[in-house]
């Protein structure tokens, strides 16, 4: 070969040499910047919401459970039968229809006690109405039934029921997810970054609660107003 080809064709190698080596150079950098913009695009916080709100319950139910018990059949009827008319006309006098008192079931239950027979008769009404404020006056007086000879057995209390979740639920939802900003934007501060938009987000259940304590429990009644309360969990982007 001649000098002139030998030199030509090193001059060639050197200068794809070079290019490759300026090629690996711009990609190594692009590969090395589109890393660190995909972790600076994964650099983010996550953080609770929460949103409470005080309601009144619209809906009130009362299930009235009394009975009566005799030696005898027909006078256990005869006194549940009465019972049933005393309790029908508290519900008048309180000034509810006629038909907001509804009968949910009876039985009749009979045993012999040293060889006597021995009825009873258990029998339920049950009070649904929208009118809280008459709910509550019948609550108040309930222990007029005791005094008219009714015997109130276990289980019989009001209970009241929110039932517009529905309408309120957007509102709720915003508020607790504005209120997890708040919080991701202090951890944003205190790191040196800002907070971006909304990666994912989980909503919470709703919780409806007596707003001033347990609704349960020996000795407590039901209440008509609640805390309605959600908490959402939000992931947010950090810029």
């Amino acid at each position: 070969m001649s000098e002139n080809f030998i030199e030509s064709r090193n001059k060639v190698w050197l200068a794809s040499a070079g290019l490759l080596t300026v090629g690996l150079i711009i990609g190594g950098y692009l590969l090395g910047d589109g890393l660190l913009r995909a972790k600076m695009a994964d650099r983010s916080v996550t953080v609770r919401g929460l949103a409470e709100r005080e309601v009144t319950a619209d809906l009130a139910t009362w299930t009235i459970a009394y009975s009566a018990q005799s030696t005898d059949l027909q006078s256990a009827q005869t006194d549940i039968d009465r019972d049933t008319d005393a309790i029908t006309a508290f519900f008048k006098e309180l000034g509810f229809q006629a038909d907001a008192l509804k009968p949910t079931g009876a039985n009749v239950n009979q045993y012999s006690s040293n060889g006597v027979p021995q009825y009873t008769i258990r029998q339920r009404l049950s009070l649904r109405t929208n009118d809280i404020d008459k709910a509550q006056a019948a609550v108040a007086r309930q222990f007029d039934l005791v005094r008219r000879g009714v015997v109130l057995e276990d289980g019989s209390g009001m209970s009241y029921t929110f039932t517009k979740l529905d309408e309120i639920k957007p509102e709720m939802v915003a508020a607790a997810t504005k209120d997890a900003r708040k919080s991701a934007e202090q951890f944003a501060e205190d790191s040196g970054t800002d907070v971006g938009g909304i990666k994912s987000a989980t909503q919470g259940y709703f919780s409806i609660n007596s707003r001033d304590g347990d609704a349960g429990g020996y000795g407590v009644t039901d209440t008509p107003y609640k805390k309605v309360r959600v908490v959402t969990t939000v992931n947010f982007y950090l810029d």
